[in-house]
């Protein structure tokens, strides 16, 4: 250190200083962000919405349907983006906004 002078050492000191105080940001502004988004709760990340069974609540949505592989293939899809299948077999897409939207290159539902 004594090689550095007194401008580096300050110069040193000036750029530790400024890594801590980066450093104290980013953590704070990481959790404010998980906070705004409901993702910590004691210190575990978690999210606040639990994922629905997609396997089992596509399997009830497509068990009427002709072409069972095909209907279980595009509502496990829809069921992953959206984390939401609605009920019944057929209808009742008005329950599950996300689910209703969601469209092919075709521009046809891709949901069932």
């Amino acid at each position: 250190m004594a090689s550095l002078g007194a401008f580096g050492t300050r110069l040193l000191l000036a750029c530790l200083v400024m890594a801590l105080v980066s450093q104290i940001y980013v953590e704070a502004s990481d959790a404010s962000e998980s906070k705004s988004l409901g993702l910590q709760t004691n210190g575990i990340h978690r999210r606040l919405l639990k994922t629905i069974d997609c396997k089992a609540a596509c399997t009830g949505r497509c068990k009427a349907a002709s072409l069972k592989n095909r209907c279980l293939r595009a509502c496990g899809t829809c069921c992953a983006r959206c984390n939401c299948v609605p009920p019944g077999t057929y209808g009742n897409k008005q329950l599950c906004p996300c689910y209703a939207n969601l469209k092919t290159h075709d521009n046809k539902p891709k949901c069932p």
